[in-house]
């Protein structure tokens, strides 16, 4: 739908039933998917692909240039998938060289405030809460969550289905499963709440506890651990996603649940 009072550019490629409100402006090689409500005060800059039944709601910036000084103005994309609520003030930088493109997947909610730098992938149903930061190239695995004003670190990588307290500061890359608090931020268990909302039974989430308890809680140094749960943990794709996951992170692991000298925990 046209609104008077919103900029189109003659470019820009929209679906006959997107709504945009007053006050908003759409740039040049965009795209807007079928059903999607664009409110007023939004900007849509060059390179943003939106997907169908997207929410953007007022003061959201997507597409803007990365803010990197290394951006030499490359054509580079944002791509959110369908289904995306974008609540107010969010901003979605593009990609730079390093990918050309700076990914939302389907189905996820990212609130007020939130801000997703250049060359981060956000998987599908992932929930970023107010005032999360992505600084750039950070991955963020499938049914994530971020409480609110968690900032994470550049480069580092997030697991699915991980749940990250508010307020936590993300240095080291947050494996698959599991429950991260405290400052440094530490391993507190398995994210078995959120596991259970989505299907898995009891005997999966004991056998991902299982696994944890030997890389975390334990006291083993991290190679030990993975040996012990390559040779005595029953294989399952569970086992080999964490596995997978702790082999492959460039920046280390988050901290294990330790206890101070007088038994107690931090």
């Amino acid at each position: 739908m046209n609104q008077p009072l919103a900029y189109i550019h003659p470019e820009a490629k929209m679906a006959e039933n997107v709504v945009v409100e007053p006050f908003v402006t759409i740039s040049k090689n965009v795209t807007i998917g079928e059903g999607t409500w664009i409110g007023p005060n939004v900007t849509i800059m060059e390179g943003a692909r939106i997907g169908k039944n997207c929410r953007i709601f007022p003061g959201a910036v997507i597409g803007a240039i990365p803010q990197d000084l290394k951006y030499e103005g490359e054509d580079s994309e944002v791509i959110v998938g369908d289904n995306v609520t974008v609540r107010e003030c969010v901003t979605i930088n593009r990609g730079t060289k390093y990918s050309f493109k700076t990914v939302v997947g389907n189905n996820c909610l990212l609130m007020a405030y939130t801000h997703i730098a250049h060359d981060c992938i956000v998987g599908e149903n992932c929930i970023l809460a107010n005032n999360v930061n992505l600084a750039g190239h950070i991955t963020i695995g499938d049914y994530a969550i971020l409480g609110g004003l968690t900032a994470v670190h550049q480069f580092v990588k997030v697991g699915r289905h991980a749940f990250i307290s508010g307020g936590s500061l993300v240095r080291k890359d947050v494996p698959c499963y599991v429950k991260a608090a405290r400052e440094p931020l530490t391993y507190v268990g398995i994210n078995s709440i959120g596991l259970r909302r989505r299907g898995f039974d009891a005997e999966k989430i004991n056998h991902i506890q299982d696994i944890y308890r030997i890389l975390f809680i334990r006291g083993y140094n991290t190679t030990h651990a993975m040996r012990i749960i390559e040779t005595d943990v029953k294989a399952t794709d569970e086992r080999d996603e964490i596995l997978s996951f702790v082999r492959e992170s460039e920046r280390g692991i988050l901290k294990g649940f330790y206890q101070r000298n007088d038994g107690s925990t931090p």
